[in-house]
């Protein structure tokens, strides 16, 4: 019998289960296979991104950049090199209602998964199966951002190679970073990308501030940019949009109730046009940075909106092809809030492109009250000093005034207030054009001269030039207690300030140009109560080629400049007539406090006092013959300075005289000469080229007793006299019988051998040497005053009748 024997197998011991040797050698085959995988893997992750990087763009943007106002809205955009407009935002510079939307309805595992969510690409493959097409890409953010940086086509090898981007781009980014790349270069239509410039380009708003509604609108506008575009088609933009909503309902992110109310907001259909506010100023800061995508500025959106549509609406009643400037800036920190560079900044006509609030042009009169203030801290005058508007000449330097008109004796602040060239031409040859020009060029106004050119006594009438930015923060001194400074332009910019005048001749300044009264508007016949005080000074440079306005107030600087970029002339159009109402127009419609309205404490430095003409001191009530006409003054530091001493020597020296006279008679005595009664009398004489201008009372409170009869003669004597020759005295002339040409005169003046000036109704009409002809006619009827005068004070004058 054969006996079988049946084969058990034999459990291994406890703790040994599946150690047999077959099943090491499996495991350990497995093992190896699973290591050699994986360390394929790594080494095929390793070659694809090396010879794959990553084609990352600037996380930020590239190349383009956009320009804000201080409240974070846009004023111009500027496209990158591919013509994308793009602005580039972080996710902190959005609204977390688009986060939340985003988040939830595109990728709700976004911060867990490693850039992929393999779970919805299955399903997304079970759907592509069972529906025989593609029915959702199971894509998660960060493979949307793979395709948007690498862009494939939409096959099963194509979804592969953004899936293997998508794993690169978690290897290389931080999940903030490739949020980032999202919101700045997802797709939103045309040439629209990111959230920022879809969310200024559709809704008007930056991204930072959107509603429910906004925030779903722009969270579903990357699916499908061409068909739901809402400048295309607002009915079906609102349909996705409502898709959205009722997902963020349903995941119970948002409530009922916050829903519904999104659902009532329509969308509305935006003509895409991108913004173009300060666009000078606006390529001004992207040329000087052009690295940076975010540009703030100093500018009030609304403010600046106002002042353009204003410009613009203003020139149209000008001629072609005039432009402006316009500038305000904020007194306390010198923030540029409006920058107008051109009238109008497409206008090829107008030459809109170029910006004229940097532009150097003549400044015409405008550096005038800065030469006044120079004055005032020299001690050279005080606000109502006596000066002369008369002919004058300063070397081969000949000045007139604007309207050829001449005003004799007058205070400096009416003739800082006229805007009288003589009398400023005068005072800068006291003050020295060097030094003037230096210290405004210290205090940042600098004046450009002529190549080669030295600072001449023109200056002060427009001969250099100048840019609008300069003088406005120059003139901001005025309410800035004499501290100018450079305008701000970007909120980091610092701060540039340099005193140009003290403290004291600012305020004397502002308060003699305040004084000034609105054009059309005697003084104090309008209501300061409503109306802010404005320091206000024009200017006109030679030819017509610019017409300026500045203006003052506690809160605002204003400048205006209207003229052609050119330099073409503009005739008849002038600081008053053509940039002072514009002026007025933006004075009046900027914001205003109770401030601005009320008189100004003057400081320390300045006070008050009542001084005299023709001398210029104080009134002394002990010697009132002295005081011909008596003003009250702001004088600083106690400084009351007498009247400027006249620049030649002449018989008729002005200033103050004292002489022996008879006590009966009154009549005048000599050195050598003695009466048995005599007293000493003073009398107060007037600069010699004034007297053209006095009444014949002032004339003869003036002028010197005539000497006794017994007594030589002495040097207050006139050695020559002046007579005019050609016609008498209150003659009446007329045109020729049977003739259409006006009455004509040829007049002489006897009795000089010097240059004679001729003077008809006080305006200046011509000279001539010696006793040459000077040939006159008169078209106008009516009473004439001829006078002719000599620098050094001789004159003479008739008058006489023109007949009709």
């Amino acid at each position: 019998m054969k006996i079988r024997f049946k084969r058990v197998p034999i459990s291994p011991p406890p703790g040994e289960i599946g150690t047999t040797p077959r099943h090491n050698k499996n495991r350990w085959r497995w093992s190896k296979y699973c290591a050699f995988f994986l360390l394929a893997m790594f080494v095929i992750a390793i070659l694809f991104d090396r010879i794959c990087p990553l084609p990352l763009p600037d996380a930020n943007g590239q190349g383009g950049a956009i320009v804000l106002a201080r409240d974070g809205t846009p004023l111009r955009a500027f496209a990158d090199a591919s013509g994308i407009w793009r602005y580039p935002v972080t996710p902190e510079q959005v609204s977390p209602l688009y986060l939340e939307t985003l988040l939830n309805y595109e990728d709700r595992w976004f911060y867990q998964h490693p850039g992929i969510n393999p779970l919805a690409l299955l399903r997304a493959f079970g759907q592509m199966l069972l529906h025989q097409h593609i029915v959702s890409g199971g894509s998660t953010l960060t493979m949307q951002v793979a395709r948007i940086i690498d862009p494939h086509s939409r096959s099963f090898g194509g979804k592969l190679w953004q899936v293997a981007r998508a794993l690169q781009l978690e290897a290389h980014l931080s999940k903030r970073e490739i949020l980032t790349l999202y919101l700045n270069y997802a797709p939103y239509g045309g040439a629209i990308q990111g959230v920022q410039a879809a969310s200024y380009a559709y809704l008007g708003k930056p991204a930072n501030r959107l509603s429910h509604a906004e925030a779903a609108l722009l969270t579903v506008l990357p699916q499908s940019p061409s068909r739901w575009r809402p400048d295309r088609d607002a009915a079906r933009a609102q349909t996705a949009r409502d898709k959205v909503l009722q997902r963020m309902g349903d995941l119970q992110i948002w409530s009922k109730a916050q829903v519904d109310d999104a659902r009532i907001e329509a969308v509305s259909a935006r003509r895409l046009t991108p913004p173009l506010k300060a666009a000078l100023l606006a390529e001004r800061l992207y040329e000087a940075a052009p690295g940076q995508r975010n540009i703030a500025t100093t500018i009030d959106n609304e403010m600046q909106s106002a002042m353009e549509a204003r410009v613009a609406a203003y020139l149209t009643h000008l001629p072609d092809r005039t432009s402006a400037a316009m500038l305000i800036v904020d007194n306390s920190n010198l923030d540029t809030l409006v920058y107008v560079g051109s009238g109008a900044f497409a206008d090829e006509a107008r030459l809109g492109h170029v910006d004229m609030v940097r532009a150097w042009r003549s400044p015409g009169s405008t550096l005038k009250p800065f030469l006044y203030g120079l004055a005032l801290d020299d001690g050279l005058i005080d606000s109502e000093s006596l000066l002369l508007d008369a002919p004058q000449s300063f070397g081969d330097y000949r000045p007139g005034n604007f309207s050829a008109t001449f005003n004799g004796p007058i205070g400096a602040a009416e003739a800082l207030r006229l805007s009288l060239n003589v009398p400023a031409v005068d005072l800068l040859d006291r003050v020295g054009p060097a030094r003037f020009v230096a210290r405004l060029g210290n205090a940042g106004l600098n004046i450009k001269l002529p190549a080669g050119a030295e600072p001449n006594l023109s200056i002060i009438l427009g001969g250099g030039a100048v840019r609008l930015e300069d003088l406005v923060g120059a003139y901001a001194a005025l309410n800035r207690n004499g501290i100018a400074a450079h305008p701000r332009l970007r909120p980091q910019d610092p701060l540039i300030e340099r005193n140009v005048l003290s403290e004291g001749a600012a305020w004397i300044v502002r308060a003699m140009l305040e004084a000034n009264p609105r054009p059309g508007y005697a003084p104090g016949t309008f209501d300061l109560t409503t109306r802010p005080r404005v320091a206000w000074k024009t200017g006109t440079s030679y030819g017509f080629r610019d017409a300026w306005a500045l203006g003052t107030t506690r809160r605002y600087t204003i400048g205006v400049w209207i003229g052609r970029p050119d330099g073409t002339p503009l005739p008849g159009q002038y600081g008053a007539v053509t940039a002072l109402p514009l002026l007025f127009q933006a004075i009046d419609s900027l914001p205003r406090n109770t401030a601005a309205l009320l008189p100004d404490v003057p400081p320390a430095s300045v006070s008050s006092a009542d001084i005299c003409w023709p001398l210029g001191l104080v009134f002394d009530a002990a010697a009132p013959e002295l005081c011909h006409r008596k003003f009250t003054a702001w004088v600083l530091n106690g400084v009351i300075p007498p009247t400027l001493p006249e620049r030649e020597a002449n018989i008729w020296s002005s200033g103050f005289i004292s002489f022996r006279a008879d006590a009966k008679t009154g009549l005048r005595l000599s050195a050598d000469c003695h009466h048995a009664q005599e007293k000493i009398t003073q009398i107060a004489r007037w600069p010699a080229l004034a007297y053209p201008w006095l009444s014949r009372a002032q004339r003869q409170q003036a002028s010197l007793p005539a000497l006794a009869s017994d007594c030589a003669a002495d040097a207050l004597d006139g050695s020559n006299s002046l007579r005019i020759e050609g016609v008498t005295p209150n003659a009446a002339i007329a045109r020729a019988p049977g003739s259409d040409k006006p009455a004509m005169l040829s007049l002489r003046a006897i009795g000089a051998n010097t240059r004679v000036i001729w003077l008809i109704n006080g305006r200046l009409e011509g000279e001539t040497l010696g006793n040459k002809a000077f040939e006159h006619v008169f078209p106008t009827p009516g009473a004439q005053t001829i006078t002719a005068m000599t620098a050094s004070g001789l004159y003479t004058q008739i008058e006489i009748q023109v007949l009709r």
